[in-house]
This record gives structure tokens, sequence and C-alpha cells, in this order.
């Protein structure tokens, strides 16, 4: 090659790097899922909606957490719902005991978080060193005996039933956010500029914070050593890496984000059970909607969540209106009757996996790298 050539080579611009197509549309979905969340009060105004759209934003904080864990680590826990419910009972329990003050929800969620970080703390220094199945029955103890616990102190945890509490004035529907001159709530696209709408935001700014977080951290190198540890233990570990410490620590960030997200799961619920923060069926769905989304991608989380979310609360709906349209169709209305939701969300379920056999992220992201 000749000099000129070379330096015709040196002075030629850099291509500009190419976002791969698979890439590109998974963050574009999950930029409209969060422009459509950001927006939810005024584009669902109704009841139902909002409360949809606050426990899709609670909910991809608590999988994206439990994405760090299995997708990022390898680590396989049954306890996240402890977590996540100990910073709901403890924000609850002070709103309860002091009243609708900030200083309760600080200082009870800002305890259900130490518990949950000395607790994780003492599960992963006790449990990490053993294999994976081993540690997965620890945590599924752990979960049981917090289950058991609730349930039966009822005295502080109003058992089976859970309780109520009131919130901060700043966050009741009758509090005035924004007013006109004559001293009337204003309306935006007709949807009244209320406590409401705090609340709302409250949790949707919350957990658009906590999940840049985990971005951050899985951008980190700190990311990158927790995908060493999942692929190859022994060679992380040969490499000068201390596996035991990356774990826990990672454990212990998940175990206090998801408390982070029952915080704001109670702010916005204004009611505490074992059924809404500690059941294992909540378990059941963290860990489908990490699978859907696709593990070790944590922008699957927002995915996984909204697809299952829709599902449980508007396939019911769906199906409902689809057996009335073919009432004339011999067999397909009986087929479709509303009380066969549960079968038909885990037929959508296999579709899911068969077609994106690594989540709709993951496989997205990897047909586009090819």
């Amino acid at each position: 090659m000749s000099d000129q050539s070379i330096s015709d080579l040196a002075s030629a611009p850099a291509r500009p790097r190419r976002i791969p197509v698979g890439r590109l549309a998974v963050y574009a979905i999950a930029l409209a899922i969060g422009l459509c969340l950001a927006f939810a009060p005024f584009l669902f105004p109704d009841v139902r909606a909002q409360e949809v759209a606050a426990r899709i934003c609670v909910f991809i904080v608590l999988v994206a957490s439990y994405d760090l864990l299995i997708g990022y680590t390898g680590i396989v826990s049954f306890a996240h719902t402890m977590f996540f419910g100990l910073g709901a009972y403890g924000t609850s329990m002070a709103l309860k005991s002091w009243g609708p003050g900030w200083d309760a929800i600080i200082i009870g969620g800002g305890a259900g978080v130490v518990a949950a970080f000395v607790l994780a703390v003492l599960i992963g220094m006790l449990s990490l060193r053993v294999k994976a199945i081993f540690f997965a029955m620890v945590t599924l103890a752990a979960a049981s005996v917090m289950m058991v616990l609730a349930n039966q102190l009822s005295d502080f945890t109003g058992g089976e039933d859970g309780f109520t509490y009131q919130v901060p004035r700043l966050f009741s529907p009758a509090f005035k956010l924004l007013t006109d001159a004559d001293g009337k709530t204003l309306r935006f696209f007709d949807v009244a500029i209320n406590g409401k709408i705090a609340a709302y935001y409250f949790v949707f700014v919350g957990s658009f914070l906590l999940f840049l977080f985990m971005m951050r951290i899985v951008a980190s190198p700190m990311g990158t050593v927790l995908q060493a540890i999942r692929e190859n233990e022994l060679r992380a570990e040969a490499i000068g890496y201390r596996v035991v410490g990356y774990r826990t620590a990672i454990f212990c960030i998940s175990a206090v984000i998801a408390a982070l997200a029952g915080v704001l799961r109670a702010v916005w619920l204004k009611y505490v059970g074992p059924e809404v923060v500690l059941s294992f069926a909540i378990m059941i769905d963290i860990l489908l909607m990490v699978v859907i989304g696709g593990m070790g991608t944590l922008i699957g989380a927002v995915i996984g969540v909204v697809l299952m979310s829709l599902a449980q609360f508007y396939l019911k709906d769906l199906m409902e209106v689809a057996a009335e349209a073919t009432a004339g169709v011999p067999l397909l209305p009986e087929l479709l009757n509303p009380d066969r939701w549960l079968l038909w969300l885990g037929v959508l379920f296999i579709l899911l996996v068969y077609f994106f056999p690594a989540g709709i992220a993951g496989t997205l992201m990897k047909k586009g790298n090819h």
C-alpha cells in the first residue's frame, strides 16, 4: 500500500457506529411505554387505568431489581417479595401509628429499607457460598417465615386482612394542586390537577430514578463483573474477583431497591396486607415478567411488566367482548368465556416463550446483532 493510500485512510472520517435494528426496536418500545406512563393520568383518566399504570411503574422497578439477580448474576432467589413487603409494611405501619406525615414515610420506609438490607446481608453471607439450589431453598424458607409472621402478628400487621391508613394531604384527591383565580382546581385535558395526580407522579418519578440507578449499575464495571460471574464463576474467581463479595453486594442492592419499590406501593395503595405485598403469587408474577421481557437485559422488565399487567387486568374484559361478538358461532363463545382467562394467559405465555426464547427484548437484540 502506498504512502498516499495510508494518508487517505488516516484522514478519512470515522464511520458512525450503527445501533443494531433489534436493539433500536427494543429502545423504541421502551420509550413509547415510558411516554405513555409519563402522561398516563391524562391519556387514561379512569381510576382503574391509573391504578394499572401506577402498579406497572412499581413493578418495573421490582422486576428490574430481580433481573439484577437472576439475569445478570445468575442468582435464583424467592425472597424478593419479602424485601418488597418490608418496605411496604414499614411505611404503612408508621403512617398508621404516627398519622399521615412525611416523617412517617421517611422514617417508616427507611426502617423497612434498613431491615431489608440487614436481612439481605445475613442471607447473603450465610448462603451465597452454597450451590444455587440450596440458596434458592433458603430464600424460599425466609419468605415463607415472613409471610407467617405477617399473618400471625395481627396487632402490628393487621393479620390476613391487612389494614388501611392515611397518606399526606398532598396525595389526597381533595387536595387542590393547582387552582385558578376563583380557587377552583385547574383541569388539563379535562383531568383535575389534584392530589391524585401528585401521588401518581410521586410513584412515577421515584420508579424512574430507581430504574436509572439500575441502568447505571449494569453499565458500570460492576455490571461487567456480574455478567462474568454468571457466565463462569470459577474463571471470574481465578481472574481475581471476589465472587462471594460481588454476589452479596448485588443481593443487598437488589433488596434495598425492592424495599424502596414497596415504599412507593404503600404510598399509592393506602392499604397493605400479605396478599398484596408478600404472597408467593407475586413472586411467580415477577419470574414470569422477567422471562417474558428477557433475562439479563434490564430494559426487558419494562416490556414484560406491561404485557403481563395488561393481560392480568384486561384479558378478561377482552374475552367477554369476543365471546359476545361470536355468540352465533358454535363452541367459540364457550372457549372465550371470561372465566377461562387464565387458560388463555397460559397459552399466551407459551407462545411468547416459543417465539421469543430469550424473552422479547433478549430475542430482538440478538436478532438485530446478526
